[in-house]
């Protein structure tokens, strides 16, 4: 895991958690709770944030730059997906029991939130609340990105030619 720096500017980082889906709802007392647990990570073009295959222990907030999510199958790389400030990914490290399907990787520079599943989990004793906020707003986003999924699916089905 790449060296992190935890947040110090409580005021400069509480305007874009508010503004993030699996933060929806939370009062202020609990938004100040993650800040506590927030950490940031820069990244370079075409560095890996996290591996197919790898164990989930983090979720990852863009605040900076754009993230590809790629599957990698013998040595070839399929982009799936990219996000742009403001979007999560590894949301399912708090739920999921499975590795990264996928590899996340950096386009440019990118300055990511990164928020450690030991802490979200530590919610569990600390502020059942919160932590239960916390699960529905991820399984909901999980649901979405799901969605998502899903039409990709529907893209090539109905459009053959964009498969090969």
């Amino acid at each position: 895991m790449k060296d992190l720096i935890p947040f110090f500017e409580f005021e400069e980082i509480i305007p874009l958690l508010t503004k993030i889906s699996i933060f929806g709802g939370l009062n202020p007392t609990q938004l100040y709770k993650i800040f506590k647990i927030l950490n940031k990570g820069d990244y370079k073009d075409g560095e890996y944030i996290f591996k197919q295959g790898s164990k989930p222990t983090h979720i990852y907030i863009i605040l900076k730059g754009k993230v590809k999510m790629v599957e990698e199958i013998n040595s070839n790389f399929y982009q799936l997906f990219e996000f742009e400030e403001g979007k999560c990914i590894g949301e399912d490290s708090i739920i999921g029991i499975y590795p990264h399907t996928l590899s996340a990787l950096a386009v440019g520079e990118v300055e990511l939130i990164v928020i450690p599943r030991k802490a979200l989990l530590n919610f569990y004793e600390t502020d059942k609340d919160l932590f239960s906020l916390l699960v529905l707003n991820i399984a909901r986003e999980i649901s979405r990105r799901l969605k998502m999924t899903d039409n990709l699916l529907l893209h090539y089905i109905d459009d053959p030619s964009q498969s090969k």
